[in-house]
């Protein structure tokens, strides 16, 4: 069974725990503690094969950024969520970004773009045009989300799994590049 190891990224207070809790239990949690790092797993079926997902909700705080690095080597997509009703938690999707993109020392990360709390529009600080021009600009993909009322949530889970199972069949199962066969020459008798 195809496992995928999914990392939740973004500032303290955008939504990373609520989107996580919504997709594992339906179930939206309104009172915020900040996150150290909770790690979930569950068995789903991404089109029509069972696959494994595992979530790693990860701390936004500033205080926790020595261990990011850690966190990202073992990722292999990433959901860089940012609240769309705070303009900083978008400015440092950036931050994220740049830090993934140098642990993992690839540009072609699985990553999604991801504007949660889409239920709170009449307060939005951060139009759907600055993020999608972000998203093009860094060739990702853009979603926006709502763990209040599940808009999207189960969409940018599965998005990301079918970027990683293309990825991982792209490179192979192991993550390596395949090699190309050597072709066998002639064997010739004197």
């Amino acid at each position: 069974m195809a496992l995928h190891k999914v990392i939740m990224v973004g500032s303290g207070g955008v939504g990373k725990s609520a989107l996580t809790l919504q997709f594992m239990y339906d179930e939206f949690v309104s009172d915020y503690e900040p996150t150290k790092a909770d790690s979930y797993r569950k068995q789903v079926v991404l089109d029509g094969a069972e696959t494994q997902i595992d979530i790693l909700d990860t701390a936004g705080q500033e205080d926790y950024a020595a261990i990011r690095d850690n966190y990202f080597r073992s990722g292999e997509g990433f959901l860089c969520v940012f609240s769309i009703v705070e303009n900083e938690s978008f400015h440092a999707t950036s931050e994220f970004r740049e830090q993934i993109l140098r642990v993992k020392q690839n540009d072609r990360v699985p990553f999604l773009l991801v504007g949660n709390k889409c239920d709170l529009d009449d307060k939005r600080q951060v139009s759907t045009k600055d993020a999608q021009d972000r998203a093009t600009h860094w060739g990702v993909p853009y979603v926006e989300t709502s763990a209040k009322t599940k808009h999207n949530v189960d969409k940018v889970f599965y998005d990301l799994m079918r970027e990683i199972r293309a990825r991982k069949a792209a490179e192979g199962d192991d993550g390596v590049a395949p090699k190309k066969k050597k072709k066998k020459g002639k064997c010739v008798i004197l």
